[in-house]
């Protein structure tokens, strides 16, 4: 099971509210919006272990630690050389997060610590997943995919690195190759942004295929969440979160909802908690941010 989904399993019933015994009409309801440091400019956002998550910012590299229980956090990882986009975190509690302009990643242990820095001489690493055997990075400006390795959960050196071309509509570089996630056999489905597509591709067989979506659209596709048999699509300047059926062949994906809030305000990516989704506003509509400039993370019904 993909770790994004054993992190939404566990919470399930956490996220819904906490019934207290013994008091009086007491049930805690989790905050709707939770409030990120102002000037952090966020892009990406992960569930993490218990009710924990964590925002990367495009600026800085900073990655920001809160609790979806209480809506408080504090800095994780502090102001540095590498931005933070696309996190994840891996079935032995390293975060992993996609270096954007930089053009590599870094792996970051359960206290903060540097556990490794990856350079791919990529142009925008925009995303990450991670499954059983391999961290894949998605560069939205080259036709490519890169992945580090993982023999026996072990971080790999530089050397390991290696960078697949990818083929067919994957390999459209003005597709935009944006978010990333990864089904239980281990096939991946990336969004194109602007190409308006939805593809899978499979590591072992090196083939990739369009995913018929029936006439609905994923223009603008950020942020990708699997949840079981649903995948969300966060399409940012439309305000919206698209929420699919896969089919078990990845060939199509009905679908099912398209789900909003008047509080999202350019949301890039999505993380999942029990039956709620939490989305960052990454304000990508305001051309020169400036430190008092605000953001936040919206819960909403998946």
């Amino acid at each position: 099971m993909h770790r994004r989904t054993l992190l939404a399993t566990a919470a399930a019933g956490v996220a819904a509210g906490l019934a207290i015994p013994g008091t009086a009409a007491a049930r805690t309801t989790f905050p709707e919006l939770i409030d990120l440091p102002p000037g952090f400019q966020p892009e990406g956002i992960t569930a993490g272990p218990g009710t924990t998550f964590y925002v990367g910012s495009l600026a800085t590299g900073t990655i920001y630690r809160g609790d979806i229980t209480t809506g408080k956090g504090s800095t994780f990882v502090e102001h540095s050389d590498s931005a933070a986009l696309g996190l994840e975190f891996d079935r032995q509690g390293r975060l992993w997060a996609a270096g954007a302009g930089t053009g590599g990643a870094t792996v970051y242990g359960a206290t903060g610590r540097k556990l490794a820095q990856y350079n791919f001489n990529g142009t925008f690493v925009n995303d990450v997943v991670v499954t059983d055997d391999a961290a894949y990075f998605t560069d939205s400006y080259q036709p490519v995919l890169y992945k580090v390795p993982l023999h026996h959960h072990r971080l790999p050196g530089q050397d390991a690195v290696r960078t697949i071309r990818l083929p067919g509509e994957l390999g459209d570089a003005a597709g935009f190759n944006n978010g990333i996630e990864a089904t239980p056999d281990g096939r991946l489905i990336i969004v194109q942004m602007l190409a308006d597509r939805l593809l899978s591709y499979d590591p072992k067989r090196g083939t990739a295929a369009r995913i018929d979506l029936g006439g609905a659209s994923v223009l603008q596709g950020d942020g990708l969440l699997r949840r079981g048999q649903y995948l969300y699509v966060v399409r940012n300047f439309f305000n919206v979160i698209a929420k699919f059926r896969l089919h078990p062949s990845l060939r199509k994906a009905e679908l099912a909802e398209e789900i909003t809030h008047p509080k999202f305000d350019i949301p890039a990516t999505v993380a999942g908690f029990g039956p709620y989704l939490y989305a960052v506003n990454a304000r990508f509509n305001i051309a020169a941010p400036t430190p008092e400039t605000t953001y936040n993370v919206v819960r909403v019904r998946g």
